[in-house]
């Protein structure tokens, strides 16, 4: 492989490691519907400000998020909106397998 296909690729691992974590597929989720402050993310995952900040992190890190302080509070807003169309496949795929899966589970009862 050379040097630029593995640099590419290699971007390309680590904004799907960035997204690799159940807390920051809910934060893109959130920041998909407007841009957020911590506190609020930190109420709907659930986890405390430095685990929250941590996560988001590891996101503006990939270039997913992006973040703009305004006076005390932080405030991030998605700005690789694309990993949305991801995240349908990803459901799309989903549900056909669990499809398949409940078609194969009635064929060996009948």
């Amino acid at each position: 492989m050379d040097y630029r296909t593995h640099s590419r690729l290699s971007h390309r691992a680590n904004i799907f490691k960035a997204l690799a974590h159940p807390s920051r597929l809910l934060i893109v989720e959130e920041l998909a519907k407007r841009e957020r402050c911590v506190c609020e993310l930190t109420e709907k995952i659930g986890a405390d400000v430095s685990t929250v900040s941590k996560h988001l992190s590891v996101l503006k890190n990939a270039g997913i998020v992006s973040d703009e302080k305004r006076g005390a509070q932080v405030w991030y807003e998605l700005q690789m909106p694309c990993v949305l169309s991801f995240f349908d496949c990803v459901e799309r795929s989903i549900t056909a397998r669990a499809e398949f899966q409940l078609e194969v589970e009635r064929e060996a009862r009948s």
